[in-house]
């Protein structure tokens, strides 16, 4: 059966399936699907997980051992099948249709991955599958119908929205819909939303609180503290405080790498290599490099005792405790970029002390 992603939470609660297939091209809206899949099957007792990476080179035998690893003492699990390709090899279409052939009550699957073509589609192999399954495919936000997605996006974030205001975000974020979360993500950050309390934004204070926020570096800074470039990271952050960029904006953008490489090192700390654990946090690509040298140079307590710096700058910011916040940014970058302490000497010949951790 094929639904569109808005039928999903109906589907789930009429007659939930023995596998679900989300299939699509927007990241964001393929992660939400997927988390409200896992989260239905959850509380319905399927409380253990294992993932499956269908990357190049992927044995499907491991896929298959899953489902003859039954125990009477085991929890219900829930199987996850990433792929990465829209066409699946015969041993993948076999291990799919061995699933639905096997598949016990004890066993739900979850697949996702891009978007399926129309030659996939009308395959008999598929047509088959599809009496057993249910798909959901998850199409791209058109221009027509994204100010009404940011409208409903922003009001749950507490923040109204006039019409000037959702063409000044759709011009901005018109065909990346994670760019367009960080934006409201941001807005909300800057306009002091609250709980309980919705803000009025109209287009100028869109374009006041958000212009040109690239011309500010905010990503350069964390991508040179991921890269360990001690340097780099003071220099650029020197210069958002010459911009006059808001401070809490850097701690939005730091806090949220760190809580990132945080759930990557937990899953390496439970088994995954560094690739898994990348992918599985779906790293883009071209970040990879950067991503895995903070996370063979950081661990876990470093990384919390970080966040918990980022809670106090929070604080100081908010005048709720007495400290100068670009100073402790300034720290916080040192810390991130994986050093303690550093001279002048060390700081412009791009050298520094290893952290004491």
């Amino acid at each position: 059966m094929k639904i569109r992603a808005n039928q999903l939470a109906g589907s789930l609660r009429k007659q939930s399936s023995l596998l679900y297939w989300l299939a699509g091209d927007e990241i964001l809206l393929l992660q939400e699907a997927a988390d409200e899949v896992r989260k239905y099957w959850r509380d319905a007792g399927f409380t253990e997980r294992e993932v499956y990476h269908a990357e190049q080179g992927f044995d499907w035998r491991d896929f298959l051992y899953a489902l003859d690893s039954t125990s009477l003492f085991a929890d219900r699990k829930l199987l996850e099948l990433r792929l990465y390709g829209n066409k699946l090899d015969s041993a993948g279409r076999e291990a799919i249709a061995g699933y639905i052939e096997k598949a016990a009550d004890d066993f739900r699957l979850l697949i996702s991955g891009p978007r399926l073509d129309s030659s996939t589609l009308s395959t008999k192999w598929f047509k088959q599958l599809e009496q057993d399954i249910v798909l959901v495919q998850i199409w791209p936000i058109d221009r027509s119908r994204l100010p009404a997605w940011l409208r409903q996006r922003l009001a749950a974030a507490g923040i109204a929205a006039d019409d000037a205001a959702l063409q000044v975000l759709t011009d901005r974020v018109e065909g990346n819909l994670l760019a367009a979360r960080q934006e409201i993500e941001k807005l909300a950050l800057l306009a002091g939303a609250k709980p309980g309390v919705e803000v009025q934004l109209t287009g100028n204070d869109v374009l006041r609180l958000v212009s040109d926020s690239s011309r500010y570096d905010v990503g350069k800074l964390a991508d040179a503290a991921l890269n360990g470039e001690i340097a780099r990271a003071q220099r650029v952050l020197g210069g958002l405080r010459v911009e006059g960029v808001f401070p809490l904006l850097i701690l939005a953008v730091l806090s949220r790498e760190l809580r990132q490489l945080l759930d990557m090192l937990e899953k390496i700390g439970n088994g995954q290599d560094i690739g898994q654990a990348m992918s599985s946090s779906r790293v883009w690509q071209n970040r990879k490099p950067m991503v895995s040298r903070a996370l063979n140079r950081l661990t876990a307590d470093a990384v919390q005792h970080m966040l918990e710096q980022c809670k106090l700058i929070d604080h100081a910011v908010k005048g709720l405790r007495r400290a100068n916040p670009w100073d402790e940014l300034s720290q916080l970058t040192l810390r991130f970029s994986g050093y303690e302490t550093a001279t002048r000497q060390n700081l412009n010949s791009g050298r520094a002390v290893p952290a004491r951790r």
